[in-house]
């Protein structure tokens, strides 16, 4: 059982599984399909959960919205699982902005 209540055992144990489905049987796991099909459809999946998010945010389902955003970042992990890429490199991006206004990190980033 995962522990809701350390947010990042939840995306450790839920990328760990992610990661776990590269070999699986397409016909009976929903990501190792996702991987037999290509960056195209998980990229295109990751579009189409954005969108519905963004709507969700503007209703007043606090529920719906947490749905739709989970399912976002499941196939963001996805995507990044795909593309060989370790979870920590997320959290080290992450860290990396910690303290930095957001302002100046994108001009930054333009600036190269």
């Amino acid at each position: 059982m995962i522990n809701v209540s350390s947010p990042a055992d939840v995306l450790s144990q839920l990328y760990a599984t992610i990661e776990s489905r590269k070999g699986a049987d397409a016909k009976s796991s929903y990501i190792a399909s996702l991987y037999e099909k290509g960056v195209d459809t998980i990229a295109k999946k990751v579009g189409e959960e954005a969108a519905e998010t963004i709507i969700a945010a503007k209703n007043d389902d606090d529920g719906a919205f947490v749905h739709e955003l989970a399912d976002l970042w499941f196939h963001t992990l996805v995507l990044m699982a795909h593309r060989g890429l370790p979870l920590e490199s997320l959290s080290a991006e992450l860290a990396r902005r910690f303290g930095t206004s957001g302002h100046a990190e994108k001009a930054l980033r333009a600036s190269k």
